[in-house]
């Protein structure tokens, strides 16, 4: 309760708010990385009590989001076999693959499970040794850990009945390919303090140094969004592109050393697609060959799929920072969280979907480009 009670505090909030307006005096354009960031912005109305000049960009932060749908089908492939137990975290369960998701094959009769850590599979796969257990292992940085983990146990246990269908993403590469992209607009980053709170920052500055950008690495409440705004803003009006850390009670510059051995051990970078996106070099991990056994792919032999995404869904575009999701056509008509045509309207960091929660619904106005002018929901 202790940061959530400080970290809201509204009169903090005015007086960060005050120091963003004096600071900023011509448009910037900032990104938020994270898609935790961005519904906290969307919650809390704090892109609407920015000065018009500032202009938040929702960026790709959101795993379930950018999982490929080529990785979704294939999840779907393997969760339907027989004496397969598919486990996921619950909101994989409605991305929508082609043509259906692992809700419906589980009401198709598929034994598919909500777990809450990739070691509640692996205790599944103990105590069914005639099953094969099978973990989506998703997400970025910050998940990797436990999924290393996880394959590390089963391989110490003897477990041959346990493996991961693996989509993990990186950041930084992700970073280079939305500043490298030619219609992009952004002039600063607020980096993802969860994943920092894993890596560490190390990676950054070169980036901030290679593409002139300020990156200030940011918590998830109010009050740290808006300091991380106001650092990134003092920096641009100062022509700074230095690496800021306003995450400190989370975040060392080293990471988590043992976390980062884990993930060293069991694997190793590769190119990876992000849906929406397309393919990013060295974006992704894999599995090493030390660990290949544990290779959901490998073992099921996943191949032949056939992909095909709604032609009326704009979420890549979402999720490049093209547009605000009230700019697509479907979105809150034929696209909801019931009725879903991308992930970004079901998964609980995704950009539409927050869009959609704290309703939202009107399309940006011409003159900023930014947040829909409406009622202004408090900070705290």
């Amino acid at each position: 309760m202790k940061y959530i009670d400080e970290f809201n505090d509204p009169d903090l909030a005015r007086r960060l708010l005050d120091e963003i307006r004096a600071t900023a005096t011509r448009p910037w354009a900032l990104m938020e990385v994270c898609g935790g960031q961005t519904h906290s912005i969307i919650r809390h109305g704090i892109d609407q009590l920015l000065p018009d000049q500032i202009e938040l960009i929702h960026g790709p932060g959101c795993p379930v989001c950018v999982t490929p749908l080529e990785v979704i089908d294939k999840a779907l492939e393997i969760a339907s076999r027989p004496g397969v137990i598919f486990c996921s975290f619950g909101d994989m369960l409605r991305v929508p693959g082609t043509g259906r998701d692992l809700f419906r094959v589980k009401g198709e009769g598929g034994d598919v499970r909500v777990v809450y850590s990739p070691l509640d599979a692996l205790e599944l796969a103990r105590r069914h040794p005639d099953r094969e257990v099978v973990f989506f292992a998703i997400g970025f940085e910050t998940t990797a850990p436990a999924n290393a983990m996880a394959v590390h146990q089963a391989r110490r246990l003897g477990l041959g009945n346990f493996s991961l269908l693996v989509s993990h993403v990186r950041v930084p590469p992700a970073i280079e390919a939305i500043m490298t992209a030619p219609e992009c607009r952004v002039q600063g980053f607020l980096a993802a303090g969860h994943v920092c709170s894993v890596m560490g920052t190390a990676e950054y500055p070169e980036l901030a140094e290679r593409f002139g950008v300020p990156m200030v690495v940011t918590g998830f409440e109010p009050l740290d969004i808006l300091e991380g705004i106001r650092r990134a803003i003092r920096q641009l009006e100062r022509g700074e592109h230095r690496v800021e850390n306003a995450y400190p009670r989370a975040v060392r510059e080293e990471g988590n050393p043992a976390a980062v051995r884990m993930i060293e051990e069991v694997f190793e970078v590769t190119d990876r697609s992000w849906r929406g996106i397309g393919r990013i070099p060295a974006s992704g991990w894999k599995l090493t060959d030390a660990f290949r056994a544990y290779d959901a792919e490998h073992r099921f032999d996943v191949t032949g799929i056939r992909t095909e995404e709604p032609a009326e869904c704009r979420s890549g575009e979402v999720l490049q920072g093209l547009i605000k999701p009230t700019e697509c056509a479907a979105f809150g008509t034929t696209c909801t969280p019931r009725t879903p045509l991308g992930a970004t309207m079901v998964s609980s960091e995704g950009a539409c979907a927050a869009y959609y929660l704290y309703r939202r619904m009107n399309a940006p106005t011409p003159q900023t480009g930014g947040a829909p002018q409406e009622e202004v929901a408090p900070v705290a």
